[in-house]
């Protein structure tokens, strides 16, 4: 029986007096890809927000098995530091999580999201794929067991999204588990393995991906 990383139970979340979902439960198995779907303003990016941590839920409980290190968040916000160099960036995440890798290595960290050539440039200059690929190296430095990702392709262009695939699928191959909001499903119901839909402030669909695509039509 496979390990579950995060266990969310009985979640609901409240804002000011709106109710954004209620009844959320779900498991996060190692090695599995959970994605999150629904309408724009369904709270899919609340959820997932609530389950790394950045937002205290109304009730329910959220429970890893995982350390905060073990966690990664990749969400709209890249999170890098604009009067740092790539290299500089990760050199701070290095310290800052006391990782103790040489700087050769994060040197070839920048190679692998294709930024070598850009290691010594301010990251303040780089367009918003470069930025998100920079973002995706911080999150590889830290070699999750969780991985949650919010719209993580929104404004790629092809080769950063093929990039960002292969990397989720590798980290996905080598144990652990993602936790992914999507706004294109026809792409990336192929990438997981269950589908959590939130319609109507509740679950409206929990179970395998190959199950919700014959529930909903969605085609390969």
């Amino acid at each position: 029986m496979a390990t579950c990383l995060i266990e969310v139970k009985n979640l609901y979340h409240i804002y000011g007096s709106r109710l954004i979902f209620k009844d959320v439960s779900l498991c996060l198995e190692a090695g599995s890809a959970v994605l999150i779907a629904g309408e724009n303003g369904a709270g899919k990016s609340t959820l997932l927000k609530c389950v790394a941590g950045l937002i205290r839920p109304a009730g329910g409980t959220v429970v890893s098995h995982v350390s905060e290190h073990e966690l990664a968040y990749m969400g709209h916000a890249t999170f890098i530091y604009n009067r740092l160099t790539a290299l500089q960036n990760l050199q701070f995440w290095n310290r800052m999580y006391d990782l103790k890798q040489s700087e050769k290595n994060l040197l070839e960290l920048l190679g692998r999201v294709g930024l070598s050539s850009f290691a010594w440039e301010w990251a303040g200059g780089f367009s918003r794929g470069m930025a998100q690929r920079l973002a995706l190296a911080r999150i590889l430095l830290l070699k999750p067991r969780v991985i949650l990702l919010d719209e993580p392709s929104t404004g790629l262009d092809t080769g950063s999204c093929s990039l960002l695939f292969q990397e989720i699928a590798a980290a996905r191959n080598g144990g652990a588990g993602i936790l992914w909001v999507s706004h294109d499903l026809t792409r990336d119901l192929q990438r997981t393995d269950k589908v959590l839909r939130l319609a109507d402030n509740r679950v409206d669909f929990w179970g395998s991906s190959a199950s919700f695509k014959e529930q909903s039509g969605h085609v390969d």
